[in-house]
């Protein structure tokens, strides 16, 4: 584990606009100017040296405690850290492991579990994967179907994960598994950790239209997973569950997304001549102000989280809003292109290149993962509005 950088430095005595600078100087100076915003999800082969460059200087883990190797900034100090990537365009790494294990395992793991596993995290030595949607159960995670069965040490593990991103360069997973089948349907599932060599697990990447292969079909047949691999208690991972998936629609409702298809939608127009056209300024102008509105949003919720405070089911309106807005920008870049909107790669037009159908494939699924959206509005009309199911 790195604990030298991560330990000995208080990012949080800094002042914000210092701790600003510090992060921005060092994403400019050391971050790979081909992978600025790149249009797919990068594989560990292209963005590894990156996690272990973020690792060597202590930065691998900015909300993890300082005491497990990470920069223990506050919830404050770790917008500004996002806010800095977002800006500079920095590629998302394999992040599994940072984002969703490692605070499982700091709250509810053991110490057995926290000593074996978070310093190989922070090493880049485990790269994680998440095996939560299944067919037929992706957008109602509740109903999963794969099982384990205790066999004296072990759990016995069957059946299938499916849109497990990047599990081709995964050496472990974590795996929400149903433990009690008489049980109703959010009760007797159980959270698991799993070796991706155990015997038994096979993975088939799903090639995209676009030709990337970001996501991949996670097989399990008879897996022997160690009972010390639960997370918390047998029968009781659907609450750890959803506090993760709370946390990640916070992100999924990022306005940053919108920003750059409203900006690669202007750079259109304004290659093409369209803002002298009323009926392309008009569909312009509704998503530039949705934009807007998504930004106020999203500040609202970040304020809560700046004050420490549990996010609630409304998080949920943040991941429909930035989701659907991405994708109306998406169409609507693909219209002003005309007939070169449907054309794979970038399509050349006076004073540069642009291209549409790569963002329109981004901002199909990003109304599915995460929750689909119809799950989002099931929460809303629940939790926040009430309403009669």
């Amino acid at each position: 584990m790195n604990t030298t950088a991560a330990t000995t430095t208080d990012w949080n005595a800094l002042d914000n606009a210092s701790f600003r600078a510090t992060v921005r100087e060092f994403f400019e100076k050391h971050f790979p100017g081909e992978w600025r915003y790149p249009q797919r999800r990068l594989r560990w082969s292209e963005i590894g040296p990156w996690y272990l460059k973020l690792s060597e200087k202590g930065w691998v883990a900015p909300s993890w405690p300082t005491q497990y190797g990470g920069m223990g900034l506050s919830p404050e100090k770790l917008i500004i850290f996002i806010e800095e990537q977002e800006r500079w365009g920095v590629a998302r790494a394999p992040d599994m492991g940072i984002t969703m294990v490692g605070p499982l395992l700091i709250n509810h793991g053991n110490e057995a579990q926290r000593a074996y596993y978070l310093p190989k995290i922070i090493a880049g030595e485990h790269i994680w994967c998440q095996g939560y949607s299944e067919p037929n159960s992706g957008s109602d995670l509740a109903s999963l179907r794969t099982e384990a069965v205790v066999d004296g040490d072990d759990f016995i593990v069957n059946g299938q994960k499916t849109w497990t991103t990047l599990a081709q360069d995964a050496t472990h997973i974590f795996l929400l598994v149903r433990t009690d089948k008489s049980a109703k349907k959010q009760e007797g599932i159980s959270f698991l950790l799993a070796d991706m060599t155990t015997p038994g697990i096979t993975v088939r990447p799903i090639r995209n239209i676009a030709g990337s292969e970001d996501f991949c079909e996670v097989f399990l047949e008879n897996v022997r997973v160690p009972r010390t691999s639960i997370v918390g208690e047998l029968n009781k991972g659907w609450t750890i569950a959803k506090a993760l998936l709370g946390f990640e629609r916070i992100f999924l409702g990022s306005p940053k997304q919108s920003q750059y298809a409203l900006a690669r939608v202007r750079e259109a127009g304004q290659r093409l001549g369209l803002f002298e056209d009323t009926g392309f300024v008009d569909r312009y102008t509704k998503l530039a102000l949705d934009v807007a509105d998504l930004g106020a949003l999203y500040g609202r919720f970040i304020e809560q989280v700046k004050r420490g405070e549990t996010l609630g089911p409304d998080v949920s309106m943040l991941k429909l809003f930035a989701t659907e807005t991405y994708s109306r920008l998406a169409d609507l870049l693909v219209d002003v292109m005309g007939s070169s909107g449907g054309t794979p790669g970038s399509t050349a037009l006076p004073g540069g290149k642009t291209d549409a159908l790569t963002t329109f494939y981004n901002a199909r699924p990003a109304t599915i993962y995460g929750g689909s959206n119809e799950v989002q509005r099931n929460i809303l009309a629940a939790s926040v509005l009430k309403l009669p199911s």
